[in-house]
């Protein structure tokens, strides 16, 4: 019986010939993540812990992001904390303001992150690393304070679900529309502590940015962890940002998976989810009038150079809607004078967008876009659970950033199609 490309990961960081699904294992890490909200708590863990240092200072990641810059007393005294623990231990990848992004973006983009890595970070979103071949989760803050201590965590091997893309998805379909309709194919806990593994020659026509927006949601189907074989588009990514030697895994011809779907990518339509949830998905054409108050383009999910490019393209030259807040996010500092150098930071401005420098912000309802009660949003972000970006009563559509641009200059769901 053969591994899949995740457990072949595993069994290498656990130093074992193989791994079957179900098994504890040991494993070796190669980067450990935390953010502002989550590293404070790790601190004080190891703090209990009474270890001297961290296990290796350029194998730990500290990128404040969710509410910066601050935005109240008691986020200010989280990075604070967070600031003074990697001066006091020499973190190398220490992102201040200024130098920040949304974690998710910046990692990949700063070259931390290679194919058959294996990675944990104290945030839900960590899995976007399985779009270069790596093997990242999210763990607590405690999982994650034992990993700066020891640079090992447990895992129990995850079995897996295949999915085959075939085909190439249309214009004004992307990364978010496949993830969308898979998450409303198998619901939020169809993946549950699984590995989703995703290959076939569609793989070779979706860009680099679609595969981490893909990775980026295995969480909200449930699974440990979303992952891409290694072709030549994530070979030229990787050299491009990275000096770090990696490694290709591939999945045994005799793998087992759970189960198997097939995606024709070509038959794909731009996807919505509605509230509350991820899996509650229609098509752009099966959307009656749907009015909004707000749209916010970017977050980890979508807040990437192309995600930039395709939002502009949609509102060159038009304007957003009376009554429509358009907020703008790149993802990180190198995404935002990207666009600057691009003239997309003029469209945005011109539309009636505004841009802000990179942050979660509101994804989270942390602030830069929270919602009032009755109001509707359409968010590039990736949950939309009652009251995720704000008040109980509000609600959040997760759409692409071509829905979401679109809706933008409509003032409703649109189809970007039709624009």
């Amino acid at each position: 019986m053969g591994m899949t490309m995740t457990q072949k990961i595993l069994a290498a960081h656990a130093n074992l010939p193989k791994v079957e699904a179900g098994q504890l294992i040991e494993a070796d890490l190669d980067l450990v993540l935390g953010n502002d909200i989550t590293s404070p708590v790790a601190i004080r863990e190891m703090d209990k812990m009474k270890v001297d240092g961290v296990f290796d200072k350029d194998k730990i990641a500290l990128v404040p992001d969710h509410f910066v810059p601050n935005k109240d007393i008691k986020s200010a005294e989280h990075c604070k904390c967070v600031r003074e623990f990697a001066a006091k231990n020499n973190i190398t990848n220490y992102f201040e303001v200024g130098k920040m992004g949304i974690e998710h973006a910046l990692l990949p983009e700063q070259g931390l992150t290679v194919a058959g890595d294996v990675i944990i970070g104290a945030d839900s979103h960590t899995c976007t690393y399985g779009a270069l071949g790596a093997f990242s989760t999210g763990v607590g803050s405690t999982d994650m304070a034992a990993g700066m201590a020891t640079g090992k965590a447990w895992f129990k091997v995850p079995s897996a679900i295949r999915f085959n893309l075939t085909g190439k998805p249309s214009k004004n379909v992307s990364g978010k529309d496949v993830i969308l309709h898979i998450i409303g194919l198998i619901g939020v806990d169809g993946a549950l502590y699984r590995s989703m593994e995703f290959c076939g020659d569609g793989v070779r026509n979706l860009t680099m940015d679609d595969r981490f927006t893909i990775a980026n949601m295995a969480i909200e189907a449930g699974g440990k962890n979303g992952i891409f074989p290694v072709d030549e588009l994530t070979i030229d990514y990787m050299k491009e940002h990275s000096s770090r030697s990696y490694t290709v895994y591939e999945p045994d011809e005799d793998a087992v998976y759970d189960e198997e779907y097939t995606i024709d990518l070509a038959g794909l339509r731009p996807t919505v989810a509605f509230p509350h949830l991820p899996e509650n998905t229609k098509t752009v054409d099966e959307i009656d009038e749907v009015k909004i108050d707000q749209v916010v383009i970017g977050s980890c999910t979508n807040g990437r150079i192309d995600d930039m490019r395709i939002a502009a393209d949609i509102l060159k030259g038009r304007k957003v809607a009376p009554g429509i807040r358009c907020i703008v996010i790149p993802a990180t500092q190198k995404i935002y004078l990207k666009c600057i150098e691009e003239g997309l930071i003029n469209i945005f401005i011109d539309a009636g967008c505004v841009v802000s420098t990179p942050t979660c912000g509101p994804c989270l309802g942390g602030y830069m876009g929270v919602l009032a009660a009755g109001e509707r949003c359409v968010s590039t972000t990736n949950r939309n659970f009652v009251g995720r970006m704000g008040h109980v009563d509000s609600e959040v559509y997760l759409a692409s950033p071509a829905v979401a641009a679109a809706s933008a200059i409509t003032g409703y769901i649109t189809d970007p199609d039709k624009i």
